[in-house]
């Protein structure tokens, strides 16, 4: 018994551990994260490719939940509890071309507030399986 508990131990020893998720911290916190969402948001509605999608839109909470909803991607200690993407985009018909114009703005908006560009890449990373539910056209 001894001998397994002490094997046990050496192996535990010798395994790599599991490498912690620093992207939260990598873009800056929930400081940085907002930051960001900040830029951003300012470039979706300046950007005329796809202002209009947030005509009908409240501005606040739209930034508001862009901050929990980064915040939780990033594996900071947020709980994004909106919408889905799929239901949060019901009924606006958005293109591939509208999804492009949304990640340029983003890392526009990253630029813009010194997120390192390999930071960048795993943040976008993350997002991008969202397109899937967030084109419909």
């Amino acid at each position: 018994m001894k001998k397994i508990l002490a094997l046990s131990l050496l192996i535990l020893a010798a395994s790599p551990a599991v490498a912690q998720d620093t992207l939260f911290a990598d873009l800056g916190g929930q400081a940085g994260i907002d930051r960001i969402v900040e830029a951003s948001v300012d470039n979706y509605l300046a950007d005329p490719r796809i202002s209009k999608i947030f005509d009908e839109s409240n501005m606040d909470r739209v930034r508001a939940q862009f901050k929990v909803q980064f915040c939780q991607i990033a594996g900071g200690p947020c709980e994004y509890k909106g919408h889905g993407m799929a239901e949060a985009h019901k009924g606006l018909r958005l293109t591939n071309a509208d999804f492009n114009a949304v990640v340029e703005d983003l890392q526009a908006a990253m630029d813009k507030v010194g997120v390192p560009f390999a930071v960048q890449n795993r943040f976008l990373a993350r997002l991008a399986p969202m397109q899937r539910h967030v084109v419909t056209q």
